[in-house]
């Protein structure tokens, strides 16, 4: 088999439009047809969105086609979000709009052109007959893609329908930026998308909750009843313009995913294959550079079925971040109730970086005057929470102040607890006051010891540190007193016990692997093991729980003796604490086990006897488990009540991970894949939060902060990388941090200036 010579669309969407167009311009003695159920110009919806990348992607396909859109859209480059009676702007954003129907027709006059064959108003009946009989079928007729059907076996569709309700109207009112608003009545929240794609026509989408929809009585009502609601609630905005309908029913929205894309000689493209939430204007996007990549792929390969298999290889990983982005996007959406309390200039940095594309450094290239407020806002109420005068100009939120209890921090850089492995009986040496005195001189505000037992049989491996006898308070107060002394940094001492997951192998000699010789017992809140070949803990008793509570006070009071800053307890990642609050590893039947508060019980008895014997002005922070990634596990409200808990209990700062408390969990990997638990959390609990997770930059650091999504940002790998993370962070951003006395020329730059 050669290069495709009959090619069928199934489905006139821009997908199998555009495609139809490459393949007949790339060779003109081919067939090419495309099959569209609906007649000429019958569609739905309104305009559709493009960012300025995405032209010049088309410009680069075909330029015919894009000289024709370029002439159509409407452009604009600010964004706007009215929230609580005010009105943020931002610039520099360039997207350009255009009707659907003005985009179809001039795709199909493209396509006609070329030689395309059009057939509309016919549905497809037999999908394998015609895959059977053409070189090549494009699965392109969206959402409801008969073709995705008839192979569901072989492309493995999951459709996930989000808990969200909205409707897609136009308006007359000629919006001059891409604008969100929010407006609040006794039925609930409604947020409106909407931007302009013609002179006189703009996109108007209202979104709710499932539980403001069927509150509003929106349930039950007609479309015309649909429109006199919303024009009623958004008279003000709307300032005499009527809203339009065109198939405006109120729908979820249904994330579409496939485990491939691709069977035999029939591909999906589009919507079809994949969707992207409304809320970053993707869906056509996608669509577009679906045909361009396979178009690509098909030229450049000599038959069909690697082509298919090339196309999907280029595509996948570009289609994934963007669903990743959607996905975080649309949920922004769908918890918009969660930031009722916040201030305008916060909602709206947090709503222009929901999905983590756009960032505070891109936004100060694009408009730096917005991000000077973001910045300004930030560090006067960071000033004000630390009784301190503020800084002018405002510093990048990173380098802003936080007191936490009697502790202030001099900025939000968090180095994380990693451990090391390398104590000998729990006795910390060189290699940790080298490890983190290097990283207390490197800038950071905090910096975390790795988890530090309270108790022998409490370690995970033979290599971990301990605070269980004198000789650990001396060895641990060599390495705070060299902190203290020649660096600005505070240090945290993270206290923890295994429970089943200790007695194992050093990381480099088997990870969670048992130890072939010299274990020891382990306890749990139930006799469960870690992993299948892994050692069963026995399940503790009320006195085993008094023996280890009153381990952790006597390491808490060994660590105000070393003169830490900041007591962690580690009720995160599988060990003993943990163990208790996750209902996957706790099976008690008594007080201890069953609803949340009682597998709180014994994590909040220890907090309580910690917070006595810890100095009053000191700090604790608790590590959770947000979510366990597995089901049945924590997570969503539970997780939430457990940061409500601790706090009552004494916990000044919630640090929010998640995961590792199976060994089965399906942790969803990803830049920053932690922080929207902690921006729950924050907001929810009430309580201030440190998150951590695949934070590498202090672009996403100064993000986090300025977004409200975590009062501090705790980095591992960039600190290994780079000790000295937040100095040359302070250097690229022309910020100056004080250096040790011993050097006096780090201060300055060649040319002479202060950095």
């Amino acid at each position: 088999m050669s290069r495709p010579r009959t090619i069928i669309s199934v489905g006139g969407g821009p997908a199998g439009l555009y495609y139809a167009i490459l393949a007949k311009k790339a060779d003109p003695s081919r067939r090419v047809v495309v099959h569209e159920r609906n007649g000429p110009g019958d569609t739905f919806g309104f305009g559709v969105v493009f960012s300025d990348a995405t032209m010049t992607n088309l410009a680069a396909a075909d330029a015919e086609s894009h000289a024709e859109i370029t002439n159509s859209f409407s452009h604009w480059d600010d964004i706007e979000v009215h929230w609580k009676g005010a009105v943020v702007r931002s610039t520099g954003h360039g997207f350009a709009g255009l009707g659907r129907r003005r985009l179809l027709t001039i795709l199909e006059q493209r396509a006609l052109a070329l030689g395309v064959e059009l057939i509309h108003g016919t549905e497809i009946t037999d999908v394998p007959a015609l895959a059977a009989s053409v070189d090549l079928l494009l699965g392109a007729d969206g959402l409801t893609s008969s073709v995705r059907t008839a192979f569901a076996s072989h492309f493995g569709p999951e459709i996930d329908h989000r808990p969200n309700r909205f409707v897609w109207l136009g308006t007359t009112f000629p919006f001059g930026a891409f604008t969100f608003y929010f407006r609040e009545n006794e039925h609930g929240l409604f947020r409106v998308h909407a931007y302009r794609y013609e002179a006189a026509a703009s996109t108007f989408i209202v979104e709710c909750t499932d539980h403001t929809w069927r509150a509003a009585g929106l349930d039950a009502t007609s479309e015309i009843e649909t429109i006199a609601y919303l024009e009623r609630l958004f008279a003000p905005e709307l300032a005499g313009h009527r809203l339009t309908a065109n198939r405006s029913i109120w729908r979820s929205f249904p994330t579409v995913k496939n485990a491939r894309w691709h069977h035999d000689n029939v591909v999906l493209v589009g919507d079809a294959a994949h969707t992207a939430h409304f809320s970053i204007g993707s869906g056509t996007k996608l669509a577009l550079e679906d045909a361009i990549a396979l178009h690509e792929a098909i030229e450049h390969a000599d038959d069909v079925a690697p082509a298919l298999a090339a196309y999907e290889s280029a595509r996948r990983p570009g289609v994934d971040s963007t669903q990743r982005a959607a996905q975080v996007s649309l949920e922004w959406f769908e918890e918009t109730e969660r930031y009722r309390d916040t201030a305008p200039i916060e909602f709206a940095f947090n709503l222009l970086t929901r999905s983590l594309r756009v960032t505070h450094a891109n936004l100060a290239r694009r408009d730096p005057a917005f991000v000077a407020l973001v910045n300004s806002a930030f560090a006067i109420r960071a000033a004000e929470h630390a009784r301190i005068p503020s800084v002018v100009p405002a510093p990048p939120p990173m380098f802003t102040p936080l007191r936490l209890g009697g502790l202030l921090l001099e900025n939000r850089v968090v180095v994380s607890p990693m451990c090391m492995y390398s104590a000998d009986e729990g006795t910390v040496d060189d290699f940790h006051l080298v490890h983190l005195g290097s990283r207390a001189m490197g800038g950071a505000g905090l910096v975390m010891t790795e988890m530090t037992d309270i108790a022998a049989d409490a370690r995970i491996t033979p290599g971990c540190a301990g605070l269980y006898t004198d000789e650990h308070v001396v060895a641990w107060r060599r390495v705070a007193d060299f902190v203290h002394r020649h660096t600005r940094a505070k240090l945290g001492v993270q206290l923890g016990h295994a429970g089943r997951k200790g007695a194992t192998r050093l990381m480099w000699a088997g990870i969670d692997e048992p130890l072939a010789e010299g274990a020891w017992p382990l306890v749990a809140p139930s006799a469960i093991p870690y992993r299948i070949d892994g050692q069963v803990p026995r399940e503790m008793t009320r006195a085993d729980m008094a023996a280890v509570r009153d381990d952790f006070v006597r390491a808490t009071y060994r660590a105000a003796d070393v003169g830490f800053d900041l007591l962690e307890l580690h009720a995160a990642h599988g060990y003993l604490l943990a163990t208790f609050i996750s209902p996957l590893t706790n099976r008690r039947t008594d007080e201890y086990g069953g609803a949340l508060a009682n597998r709180m019980r014994f994590p909040l008895e220890v907090l309580g006897a910690v917070r006595a014997a810890w100095p009053a002005d000191r700090p604790i922070a608790v590590r959770i488990s947000a979510c366990d990634w597995a089901p049945g596990g924590l997570g969503g409200d539970e997780s939430v009540e457990v940061a409500r808990l601790l706090a009552r209990a004494g916990c000044d700062v919630i640090d929010v991970s998640s995961g590792q408390t199976v060994a089965g969990g399906k942790t969803r990997y990803g830049r920053l894949y932690q922080t929207p638990f902690s921006d729950r959390i924050r907001r929810e609990a009430g309580v201030p939060t440190m998150t951590v997770g695949a934070v590498s930059t202090w672009d996403d650091v100064n993000s986090i902060l300025a977004a409200g999504r975590a009062d501090l940002v705790v980095l591992a790998r960039a600190h290994l990388y780079d000790p000295y993370f937040t100095r040359h962070a302070a250097a690229e951003q022309g910020q100056v941090l004080d250096w040790p006395m011993q050097y006096p020329l780090a201060g300055y730059a060649p040319h002479g200036g202060v950095r």
